[in-house]
Parts: structure tokens; C-alpha cells; sequence
């Protein structure tokens, strides 16, 4: 006879693991695809160790939010939003949630020691880097902002070893101010929640929303000319062709819908569900993706 009950409990508890896991926000780790997109490099191979690369990156990612989610959940029990994370809502035990974390880690260690030692090496910093930043560096301003922005750039990393192609320092640069920017915008909508009378995190009260208003468009110029650069830089136009600056319009439109979103709609507070949902910032990435693979094959 079959235990109903017990069958719902295992099913209730996976859904609550899986949840905890925050697979959603793997889609961050899509920039490990970075290196093999600009290197034009698309053998079976790459695909496959990039591929890799990323599953082992997003079970080092998920060690890192259960982590994050076990030292901030006095904070999320006062977040309208947050509060209702497994460890929040009381649904998964601190005790379980150290045991996943640390079993997520040492496989995506493992994993990665075996696929590429580099790898390895960039999972440890990532690992380490986070440990600080969810213990102590989260509540220090700007330093919060600065940690976030280079774990983007680690990703990047990972998919340039993974295929052994590094890509130029203008992506690097462009990751890393790109990040700064989602995450000030992210910070901007704490700081709404703040206003409106409900607390989040404590390193908020630090920051201000005009500041942060006027740091995002200017990011946002920044962000525009640092990408027109690359397209006009000789080995860019070596390896694919000088036509690759048209391919600007939509990170212009992709940057300044996200503006409209953070500034006006005050939508930036989850930047994951931003990409998932929001079918005109899809589209345009979309849009720029092939007519950056078009432009360059074509021409």
C-alpha cells in the first residue's frame, strides 16, 4: 500500500530543496558562454566543456545562495518578498541547509578539478570571496556592489578556460561595469522598500536614491561607450569586421529599457525576473545576438 502522505512530504521537500537551490537565478551564469560566443569557436567540444562549466558553476552557485540565505534570514523574515525562502518561512532547517551547501560545494569542486584545474582555482575564489561577502563584506557600501560585479567577471572566466579561449579586456571591463550597474539598480529598489517603511537589509540606509539615480545613467553611458569602443578596436575588426558597431542600437534600447523598468516601473529589485519575464529586454538581446553573429559571419 503506498504512503500518500509520505510520497507528498518527499515531493513538498524537494520543491522546497530545489527552490532553495534558486535555479532560476542560474541564468547569471549564462555569461560563461561569453568566451565561446566572441570566439566564434562553436566545435561539439566547446559546446560540451562549456556546458559543463556551467552546471559545475551554478552547483557552486547554489552552495553560495544557501549560504547567503542561512546568515541573512533575520533580514528576509522582514523582506516582503523574501520571506518566504525556504529557511525563512521555517520550511528547511538551518542544519539541512548547511549539510546542501557544503555537499553543492564539494561536488562542483570536485567536478571541476577533474574537468579543468583553472576551473578549480576560480571556484575556490568564488567560494571564498562569498563567504566573506555573506558573513561580513555585504553590509560594507560599495564593497557589496564591487563583489557582485567580479563574480560576474569570474564567470567569465570559467567559460574562457573551459574552452581555453580568453576573451579581450573590453568584455571583461563591459561585464564588470554592466554588473555594477544591475546591482545599483537592484540596491535602488531596497532603498523604495526602505522608504516605504519596510526594512531589508541594513547596508541600504547607506546609499541614496538620487545618487543612485543619477550613478545608473551615467553607468549607462559608460556602459554604451565602453561597448562602442570594442566594436571599433583592431581585433575586433580583425577577427570579424568594422560593420560590428551597428550591432550598438540594441544595447542602447536593452540599456535604457532597463532604465525605464528601474526608474519609472521601480521593477529592479529582482534583476532575474527582470530577463525572465520582460519580452521587449528578451527580444532585444536576442536582436543583438544574431545580428552580432549575422554581422560577423556575413560581412
Amino acid at each position: 500500500e503506498i504512503d500518500y502522505s509520505s510520497l507528498i512530504f518527499r515531493l513538498v521537500m524537494i520543491k522546497n530543496i530545489i527552490k532553495l537551490f534558486r535555479t532560476e537565478q542560474y541564468i547569471k551564469n549564462f555569461f560563461i558562454f561569453a568566451p565561446l560566443f566572441f570566439s566564434f569557436q562553436f566545435t561539439f567540444t566547446n559546446f560540451i566543456s562549456a556546458l559543463l562549466a556551467f552546471l559545475l558553476f551554478s552547483l557552486m552557485a547554489s552552495s553560495v545562495y544557501i549560504l547567503n540565505d542561512i546568515f541573512d534570514v533575520k533580514e528576509d523574515v522582514l523582506h516582503p518578498n523574501k520571506k518566504i525562502r525556504p529557511i525563512a518561512s521555517n520550511l528547511i532547517t538551518t542544519n539541512t541547509a548547511y549539510f546542501l551547501s557544503i555537499l553543492l560545494a564539494i561536488i562542483a569542486l570536485m567536478g571541476s578539478y577533474i574537468l579543468n584545474i583553472n576551473i578549480f582555482y576560480v571556484l575556490i575564489i568564488y567560494l571564498s570571496i562569498n563567504i566573506l561577502y555573506s558573513a561580513k563584506l555585504k553590509y560594507i557600501p560599495i564593497i557589496d556592489i564591487i563583489i557582485i560585479a567580479f563574480g560576474f567577471v569570474l564567470r567569465l572566466f570559467v567559460g574562457g578556460y573551459a574552452i581555453n579561449e580568453m576573451i579581450t579586456n573590453w568584455i571583461i571591463a563591459l561585464t564588470f561595469i554592466l554588473s555594477i550597474f544591475i546591482a545599483l539598480a537592484k540596491r535602488r529598489e531596497d532603498i523604495q522598500l526602505l522608504l516605504d517603511g519596510k526594512e531589508t537589509r541594513r547596508n541600504v540606509r547607506f546609499y541614496n536614491i538620487e545618487i543612485l539615480n543619477q550613478s545608473l545613467k551615467l553607468l549607462s553611458v559608460l556602459i554604451i561607450l565602453i561597448y562602442l569602443l570594442f566594436t571599433l578596436s583592431p581585433e575586433v575588426i580583425i577577427k570579424f569586421t568594422d560593420k560590428i558597431y551597428m550591432t550598438i542600437i540594441f544595447v542602447i534600447i536593452g540599456l535604457y529599457r532597463y532604465l525605464y523598468l528601474t526608474l519609472v516601473k521601480n521593477h529592479s529589485g529582482d534583476p532575474t525576473k527582470i530577463f525572465l519575464t520582460d519580452r521587449i529586454l528578451q527580444t532585444t538581446i536576442i536582436a543583438w545576438l544574431l545580428s552580432f553573429y549575422y554581422i560577423a559571419k556575413a560581412m
